[in-house]
């Protein structure tokens, strides 16, 4: 149910202290008390904030190692990855700022997850984004709290890693080449199998009340474009092989073991949406094109 955006801890109902995002343990035992906002397992809520808290405190109490320790020893040193969950004081004067996206046109259309974020504070929508710690807010000194050293040193699964387009593509590269790459073996293909079925679907999505496909820890291609109240920048198209995830403001990194290949995108100015805006989806087009692929009616790429 964590995996698959079914847990129901979409969010953290109480108001959570300034830096609370960066304090692990305080995370945990929040989560520990927060109720499910739904029965588990009966709807799907992308968990934005909670996902990398609840996953990591599983690996860590499985293997005793930090979520952002566990990272860099089983897949980024490994595979020779510039990732990081937890960025060493070193390597603070590399990181690109966050350049927050431009508000909406005024008249323009929005869609209904940011439709309910303007329009009711107390809405799921609203609690999920704002209630962070200050994280998705400017300080006193203007810098948003995603932007502070504290918020890229802490482990902060959801939202927290840092690395660049190589290094996305390189996380998802053995996933793209039946599990290994480099005499590196992340997973067995049993395992590659479940990442890339189709876990949980919802023509309703309970946070970004549009639809959505998960597999096991990964976002599915999700053609939004004709749905009523989405936007342009409001579907994921890929492949029905492809697994992967996007980034608040269009990051994109994925694996298509069907086409051998990973693909990586990172920026530092967002964009508008809750999928893959023009830039980012433009991109993802490319290289399917790039590779022979078509687009079918059914808005996913197929081979040939």
């Amino acid at each position: 149910m964590v995996l698959n955006h079914t847990s129901g801890v979409a969010a953290i109902s109480e108001p959570l202290p300034p830096g609370a995002l960066f304090d692990w343990e305080f995370m945990v035992k929040a989560l520990e008390q927060q109720e499910p906002f739904w029965k588990p397992g009966t709807m799907r809520g992308y968990q934005g904030f909670t996902y990398g808290y609840m996953v990591g405190e599983i690996i860590r109490r499985v293997t005793g190692k930090s979520l952002g320790t566990f990272f860099r020893e089983e897949v980024a040193q490994p595979l020779g990855l510039d990732f990081w969950i937890g960025l060493p004081q070193a390597l603070e004067n590399r990181v690109a700022p966050i350049i927050p996206a431009d508000p909406p046109d005024p008249g323009g259309p929005l869609n209904p997850m940011m439709q309910a974020i303007f329009t009711d504070p107390t809405s799921l929508q609203a609690i999920q984004l704002f209630n962070t710690g200050g994280y998705m807010m400017p300080g006193q000194d203007g810098v948003f709290g995603f932007n502070t050293r504290a918020a890229h040193a802490a482990e902060s699964g959801s939202v927290g890693a840092i690395t660049n387009a190589r290094g996305l593509a390189g996380m998802y590269a053995p996933l793209a080449n039946g599990g290994s790459m480099k005499g590196i073996r992340l997973v067995n293909r049993d395992t590659l199998l479940r990442m890339s079925a189709v876990s949980s679907a919802s023509s309703l999505d309970m946070v970004v009340l549009l639809p959505m496909r998960f597999s096991l820890g990964f976002a599915k291609s999700v053609d939004n474009r004709r749905v009523p109240l989405a936007t342009e920048n409001d579907s994921y198209i890929l492949s029905e092989e492809a697994f992967g995830f996007l980034g608040f403001g269009g990051s994109n990194g994925f694996a298509d073991p069907a086409a051998w290949m990973s693909f990586g995108y990172a920026m530092n100015r967002m964009g508008q949406g809750v999928g893959a805006n023009a830039r980012t989806q433009s991109l993802g087009d490319a290289t399917y094109l790039s590779l022979g692929y078509t687009s079918n009616a059914g808005g996913s790429w197929i081979k040939g």
